[in-house]
């Protein structure tokens, strides 16, 4: 092929390999591989360094994300369906579980056989305050929070929530609020699933 140095070299393959290109340059480009070894090698190598590139800087998804907006979902659809709106007393080193037993013993209120990992249900839900209940199986990665608080008071099991340098073991009964801008994650302790009252109370 005359000038294929120059076809290839004018980036219409990178274009192919990432969906980019017309039906008629997708039709040119197929031609041209089926005749030019050079170019299906070409397209081969592009196809190569784009997976690769792509492995290389993937993101991991925060495991805490799919969970909340499941029960995000979950909180909506319940509200279409006519459930009132609670209003959930705001977590202080006062409170104890009896404060909370109207949600905590709700039907609806329960882990699923086929849980992993993180599981939520929201609550209630303003822009000043979420209230949650959340399980946690074995860990809640690292994050900060730099506009809202978050409080847990814990329901079942035991955990230990390391807030910078300081770790705190919570059971039963506990509560803790994490303060603004410092980095902290949970690690459960018991051989259940931590289930927490968890509310985050925005700045303000």
């Amino acid at each position: 092929m005359k000038g294929f140095k120059e076809y290839i070299a004018s980036g219409i393959l990178e274009l192919y390999v990432l969906g980019q290109t017309t039906m008629e340059e997708d039709e040119e480009v197929e031609r041209l591989a089926s005749l030019y070894p050079e170019v299906q090698d070409e397209i081969t190598a592009i196809s190569v360094t784009l997976e690769y590139y792509a492995f290389e800087h993937a993101v991991t998804p925060d495991p805490i994300v799919k969970p909340f907006l499941l029960a995000t979902i979950d909180y909506m659809d319940r509200m279409k369906n006519g459930e009132p709106l609670s209003s959930v007393p705001l977590l202080t080193e006062k409170s104890k579980i009896a404060d909370y037993e109207e949600w905590i013993s709700r039907d609806d209120m329960v882990l699923p056989e086929d849980f992993e990992g993180v599981y939520a249900k929201i609550l209630s839900h303003t822009p000043e305050l979420l209230s949650a209940i959340a399980w946690i199986e074995k860990m809640a990665p690292q994050e900060v929070h730099d506009n809202e608080y978050e409080k847990f008071l814990i329901l079942e099991g035991s955990c230990e929530i390391t807030i910078g340098a300081n770790v705190f073991s919570l059971e039963r009964g506990d509560y803790l609020t994490i303060p603004l801008h410092e980095n902290h994650h949970v690690t459960v302790t018991s051989s259940i699933p931590c289930k927490v009252i968890l509310q985050r109370v925005a700045l303000s």
